[in-house]
């Protein structure tokens, strides 16, 4: 049985973008066929979180966090538009 890195490392040469998933389950089996779709999916979290990217990952959502150091404006509201047609001649309540 492949080790949850043997199986991360897989999924990151065989995966390219537009995959689908069938196809990189199918993929990955062919070279480890005696691995079930969880072990596979455990493995590309693995990938994400904990493999060579986790670095990448950590810096993607620290940088999506709100900078503290700039202030925030509050978004004008638009009002929203009376989406229903009014037949002329009646008063909108």
């Amino acid at each position: 049985m492949a080790s949850i890195e043997e199986l991360a490392n897989t999924l990151r040469g065989v995966a390219t973008s537009g995959m689908k998933p069938k196809a990189l389950l199918a993929a990955v089996r062919e070279r480890h066929p005696e691995t079930t779709k969880k072990e596979v999916v455990r493995a590309a979290f693995y990938a994400l979180t904990e493999g060579p990217n986790a670095d990448l990952h950590a810096f993607a959502l620290t940088e999506r966090a709100v900078d503290e150091d700039e202030p925030v404006r509050a978004a004008k509201l638009r009002k929203k538009k009376d989406r229903k047609a009014k037949p002329e001649g009646q008063a909108a309540h």
